[in-house]
Formats: C-alpha cells, sequence, structure tokens
C-alpha cells in the first residue's frame, strides 16, 4: 500500500501548491484500481491536502467514489423504518457473551447495533476497501473498536481460527436487493451458516418471501414503453425492456393499482438456505376490472418473530420495485386469472406470463366478497422444516455481489 510521507513542509506559495496537487493528481489518473481505490483515494487526498479547490482532484475523486460506494448506501441508511426493525430484531436475538458475524458491513450500523445489544465480539465483513475503511473510522468514532473487528474481505474467505477465533452465535446480513436475490444471499447465508456459524445459531434476517400481483398503471407503461415520441412509432424499441426497475421516487409517482391480491412465489428459510434452481407456476386473480400492464413482484422479510420488512405496495423506505412487463396490455374483468411461471437460481429471478384465464362463472363472482386492499402488508408465513443439502458453491452463480439495482 502506497505510504504517503510529507515533511514539515516550508511555507510554500498557492502556485506551487497547485503544481504540487496536480502531480498528485496524475500519479493518481496513472494509479491501478486493483486495490479497490485505496491507493487512487490517498493521492487524491493528498492532492486535496495541498490545494483543496482543485477541479480535477475533487471530479476525480467524486468519480472514484461513485464507481466503488455504491449510492444506495445513503438512502438505506436514512432509511429509519429499516434501521428500526433491525435494532428491534438484533436486540431480540443477539444476547450478551455472543459472537456474532455481520456479512455486509457498508458504515458499520449493524454490527454497532449487535455490540449495543451485548455481543462479546462482533466480526463484519465488508469487501470493498474504501468502504471498509470508512467503516473503521465510523466505529471508531461510537467508542466500539475494541469490540467490533472489520474483515476487508468476502465472507466466504473468512476462515475460523484466522479471521474469527470461532464460529458465529448470530449471523446478521442485509445482503438483498428487490426481489432478495441479486445479490446472492442464498449461496453467501449458505456457507455462512455451514462453515461460519454454530449449530442452531440464529439468523437475521430469518425468513423471506417473494409475492407477485397484478398492477395497473398507464405511467409505469408511458415510462417503459411510450409508444410514440414527436409522430414517430417506437414500439419496435420495447422488447428490450421486459423489466422495470422502479426508483423509489418513480414508484410514488407511476402510483402502481393493485387488481388483485398478492400471490407467493417463493419462500426462503434464511438459517438454512437451499441453493436448489427452483420453478412455481401459479395464477394470479383479478379482483377489480382493469388494464394489467405488469406483474408486480415485492418481498417479505421476516427478521425475528414479529418484526418484519417488506418493500410492497403500500410500504415506504429505500428499496426500489420490480415489474414484469406484459408484451401486450390486458384487460381483465373480476375472476379473470394470468398464468405465470416463475423461475430463480441462486441469485436472480425471472416471471413469464401465460394467456389470460376468464372466470369460469361470472355469477359465482358477484356473490364472493370484494376483494379488499390491506393497509399493512401481511405477516411473512413461517416456513415448513425441510431437510436442505448441505452448501456447495453454485457454478457460476456471483456471490455477494456489490450491485444492487436501487435498493
Amino acid at each position: 500500500m502506497l505510504k504517503i510521507q510529507t515533511p514539515n513542509p516550508a511555507p510554500r506559495s498557492s502556485q506551487t501548491a497547485r503544481a504540487d496537487a496536480g502531480t498528485f493528481v496524475q500519479l493518481a489518473k496513472t494509479a491501478s484500481l486493483a486495490d479497490g481505490g485505496v491507493q487512487t483515494s490517498q493521492l487524491l487526498a493528498e492532492a486535496l491536502r495541498l490545494d483543496p479547490h482543485h477541479h480535477a482532484a475533487q471530479v476525480l475523486q467524486e468519480r472514484l467514489h461513485q464507481t466503488f460506494v455504491p449510492r444506495w448506501h445513503f438512502p438505506m441508511l436514512a432509511d429509519q423504518a429499516r434501521n428500526r426493525a433491525y435494532a428491534e430484531a438484533i436486540a431480540m436475538k443477539v444476547k450478551p457473551g455472543d459472537i456474532v458475524l455481520d456479512i455486509g458491513c457498508g458504515a458499520g450500523l449493524t454490527a454497532m447495533l449487535a455490540a449495543r445489544a451485548g455481543a462479546k465480539h462482533v466480526y463484519t465483513c465488508e469487501q470493498q476497501p474504501l468502504i471498509a475503511q470508512a467503516a473503521r473510522r465510523v466505529i471508531a468514532d461510537n467508542g466500539l473498536s475494541d469490540r467490533i473487528t472489520v474483515l476487508s474481505k468476502w465472507s466466504h474467505e473468512i476462515v475460523i481460527g484466522v479471521d474469527m477465533p470461532e464460529q458465529a452465535d448470530v449471523v446478521v446480513s442485509e445482503i438483498v436487493d428487490t426481489v432478495l436475490l441479486g445479490e446472492g444471499a442464498l449461496d453467501t447465508l449458505s456457507h455462512a451458516m455451514s462453515a461460519l456459524a454454530k449449530p442452531g445459531a440464529r439468523a437475521i434476517p430469518e425468513t423471506g418471501t417473494l409475492v407477485a400481483q397484478l398492477v395497473e398503471s398507464g405511467a409505469l407503461l408511458q415510462q417503459w414503453r411510450p409508444q410514440a415520441a414527436e409522430g414517430f412509432d417506437l414500439s419496435a424499441f420495447h422488447h428490450l425492456a421486459r423489466v422495470a426497475q422502479i426508483t423509489p421516487g418513480d414508484f410514488k409517482a407511476c402510483g402502481l393499482r393493485p387488481l388483485g391480491p398478492g400471490t407467493d412465489l417463493f419462500q426462503f428459510d434464511f438459517t438454512r438456505p437451499d441453493v436448489t434452481p427452483a420453478r412455481s407456476s401459479q395464477r394470479l386473480s383479478c379482483s377489480h376490472s382493469g388494464v394489467v400492464h405488469a406483474v408486480f413482484v415485492s418481498f417479505e422479510m421476516q427478521l425475528a418473530p414479529g418484526i418484519g420488512l417488506t418493500n410492497g405496495l403500500y410500504s415506504d423506505g429505500h428499496w426500489g420495485r420490480t415489474a414484469f412487463l406484459l408484451d401486450a396490455s390486458r384487460r381483465l374483468s373480476p375472476g379473470d386469472c394470468l398464468q405465470v411461471t416463475a423461475q430463480h437460481d441462486a441469485a436472480a429471478l425471472s416471471v413469464s406470463v401465460h394467456d389470460a384465464e376468464p372466470a369460469a362463472d361470472r355469477a359465482e363472482v358477484w356473490l364472493q366478497p370484494a376483494w379488499r386492499l390491506e393497509a399493512e402488508p401481511s405477516e411473512p408465513k413461517p416456513l415448513a422444516a425441510l431437510d436442505y443439502p448441505a452448501w456447495t458453491p453454485t457454478p457460476g452463480a456471483p456471490v455477494e455481489a456489490p450491485v444492487r439495482a436501487y435498493s
């Protein structure tokens, strides 16, 4: 690692300082990024120490941070509902004297929550060196450096007896994207629970469920599949966008209207994750007349008994949303159904839509109580005990990927 030594300098002119800063900027431009940007960051910091207003140094530093520190970290830290849920779950499940493994350190918040809950020691891993450095400073500023160790590596690289003196009593993580799978949570937690945790170790979160429902939103369709611009037909371009990754701001603006209840697609046990690919065919029912534009897929996570998080239609927070756009919008009536086939591997979800199924008996529909929107999402259903095989890495599947879509 580059060590920049600056002896006590004699007073220098601002012109000399700018020239020296420029030298460090040139070195930063040619430095390798194989170390995760650490050397480049040091060079740019030195340039800005010499000349705090150096334009190129400011631009390059911001570009470096945006490259290696995903922007979703900041709205995630500002998500009060998410922070409160994790604080309550950790306080419930971490006991005095516990060894805690925290996967995905970020700014160190969940690690500090575990220390506050009474953990004997917390080992938190963060594969991005710049983030790990910043987390150490945050932890030191909060007086917890003696109880939290930041490991700058993937959790798959942790060795018991080298990086941690013993296996963990509790594994804490928040490595899910808008559909739970995109950050390699299944592979990561399968390895962690089998190799880095004690038998019967507790996990936060405990379970996750993917839920699908039919939605109508002309604004969403216009945003992702505009029919025309300045009189020109754009429809031949639409096949390039089959999955809408919806930012929190766009989610509020698009006003997705549910046309039917949510239907479970998959359930995941994060205490004993199964990385086996799975397939599910479900009939999504329509309870209100309308035009179906997309199949909306959201998650429900149970962090601890009675404590959950969701990115469903009635939730708020930093998570984005995912909607699988229909090739052609379909008008449905109460009682109609759309058949969907959902498939997942250890890191991705796909959803395809079949032909609409008309209601078998319209009269019967009118005799049934109208489907009612729930103000609050239902609590995730507990998973039945399953016998999962021991963890083996999924061939070709990314693990702990550092990118999430708007989450």
